[in-house]
């Protein structure tokens, strides 16, 4: 099993991301709002965008109601700077418009300040 620190817990806030490298990988470790680390290969499955360069997100659902909708999930949805695709950080990177695409992820564990992507 290969693993390696790729970062510190301090260096990642709550809500935000980074990108790091794994090996000869480039990733991108995201911190959910709840604290929680993720990590997947730092390029959209669509056209290669690097994804450090867009934005964690949340999402909308539609309450059936005309021009209605509410936020949720904030913080765990990252969206390509490039076409706005949107991937499910919680859900192995899947993609929210077709769940049946997902980004490819990394395991990670944290031990004491380091955070620890493995495969």
């Amino acid at each position: 099993m290969k693993e390696q620190v790729v970062c510190k817990t301090t260096d990642i806030d709550p809500g935000e991301m980074k990108a790091t490298n794994f090996g000869k990988q480039n990733v991108l470790v995201c911190r959910t709002l709840d604290g929680e680390f993720y990590a997947f290969l730092n390029q959209c499955t669509h056209q290669g965008a690097p994804l450090d360069k867009g934005i964690m997100c949340g999402a909308t659902i539609d309450t059936s109601k005309p021009g209605e909708y509410h936020y949720r999930r904030n913080g765990e949805i990252i969206r390509c700077p490039w076409h706005g695709r949107e991937f499910d950080i919680k859900n192995e990177g899947r993609m929210l418009a077709n769940p049946e695409k997902k980004l490819p992820n990394y395991k990670v564990r944290v031990e004491d300040e380091d955070v620890i992507v493995y495969k």
